[in-house]
């Protein structure tokens, strides 16, 4: 069995996270053989997993599917190299010396700045079982995603504050400290803005009213498709692409079949 292997330089709390392990779960339940491995734990226990330093490569046959890593070369015994871009200025494709056999970029959007050619593979859109918010009680705005400087986490506190919010709870990790300490931290009182954590989506998703997400830079918003399969009104800015259509995980996957070169009825199971 040929067997597929996400490697990611980063596998903390955050969208691209999310969006492989969301992929790995997919491919699995086709019956395809796929792990992913990064270097935090927080993706360990969401799906068939390992540490990145514990990934054997170049193996024989095996489907590599690479994020925010450098190869100083394509793995010769690779039967596909697939460099997945989940980034603007963080991962710049026009300065890293090509390892791969094709790019899979989130949107149309982030391929054009990239200003190189590749192929255009939303994530996945995870179910998410919301309950519905009482009327009674102040409405609350949510912040989610990783705390720190491109999320400009303390803009979206302030403009949840001048559009007159009572109640406004940050779940996220923070991952930038000094970050926090300086921009954020001060505007957490514990009664108006509450810091909460990253938690459970179906329970994050059930405290908020609305969310607000101020990037610097953002490539295919997973808190925006969320919001947008939800019904909840999103707050992005001008770097956060507006939402106007959701992909099925079917459609995604027949996608992934493609560029993996996993045709049906092959022997690549």
């Amino acid at each position: 069995m040929s067997r597929i292997k996400i490697l990611s330089g980063w596998s903390n709390v955050g969208g691209s996270t999310t969006a492989f392990i969301n992929l790995c779960n997919l491919l699995n339940r086709e019956g395809y053989d796929c792990t992913f491995y990064g270097p935090h734990d927080w993706h360990l226990d969401k799906c068939k997993s390992g540490k990145l330093e514990k990934c054997p490569v170049n193996e024989e046959g095996e489907r590599l599917i690479v994020h925010f890593l450098k190869f100083p070369s394509r793995p010769e015994e690779s039967k596909k190299v697939i460099l997945s871009c989940h980034e603007k200025e963080l991962y710049s494709v026009k300065h890293t010396k090509s390892f791969w056999d094709d790019i899979v970029f989130v949107s149309d959007t982030q391929k054009d700045w990239h200003e190189t050619s590749g192929i255009v593979i939303p994530n996945i859109t995870p179910v998410i079982m919301r309950s519905v918010r009482s009327e009674e009680g102040p409405r609350v705005a949510g912040i989610i995603g990783s705390i720190d400087r491109n999320k400009r986490t303390h803009v979206s506190i302030k403009r949840a504050l001048d559009d007159g919010f009572e109640k406004i709870k940050l779940f996220g990790l923070i991952v930038d400290n000094l970050y926090w300490e300086e921009e954020v931290h001060p505007l957490v009182d514990g009664d108006r803005v509450v810091f909460e954590e990253y938690s459970d989506k179906n329970n994050m998703y059930s405290q908020v009213d609305e969310v607000y997400l101020s990037s610097a830079s953002e490539c295919a918003s997973l808190v925006a498709t969320e919001c947008y399969s939800l019904g909840i009104p999103f707050h992005g800015n001008e770097n956060i692409d507006p939402v106007t259509e959701v992909l099925s995980s079917q459609e995604i996957f027949s996608k992934w079949v493609g560029v993996l070169g996993l045709e049906k009825g092959n022997d690549n199971r």
